[in-house]
């Protein structure tokens, strides 16, 4: 069993940026691809970015890119969400997810994940 735990949300400014990190116990990170995904009141969790084990490889979701940055830091075992230029339609919780798979693929849809953090608060004001 992995435990990850997300922190860095907080309210910002339209315009502003945050950035999220998803702390995994142990050394386990460096095995697995990691992803955030989000999920707005009354609207289905989504996909934001995935990167692989390694970190040579990163995906984002159109609503995403050019914007927001995954990265990963294996020695500290931690995961980042680097967002800018944030919207009043980022504005979710967002949680860290991990894939033990031995193949990237890469993994858009959460039923591929096997371990789940708790979840941050983005809000993001206009």
């Amino acid at each position: 069993q992995v435990q990850l735990v997300e922190s860095g949300g907080g309210l910002v400014q339209a315009g502003g940026s945050l950035r999220l990190s998803c702390a995994a116990d142990g050394r386990t990170l460096i095995m697995l691809h990691m992803a955030w995904f989000r999920q707005a009141p009354g609207k289905e969790r989504e996909f934001v970015a995935v990167v692989s084990r390694g970190g040579l490889s990163t995906f984002y979701a159109d609503s995403v890119t050019g914007r927001f940055t995954i990265s990963r830091d294996d020695a500290k075992s931690t995961v980042y969400l680097q967002m800018n230029s944030l919207k009043p339609e980022d504005t979710a919780a967002y949680y860290c997810a991990a894939d033990r798979s031995l193949t990237y693929r890469p993994s858009t849809g959460s039923a591929a994940y096997d371990y789940w953090g708790q979840g941050t608060q983005v809000t993001v004001s206009s």
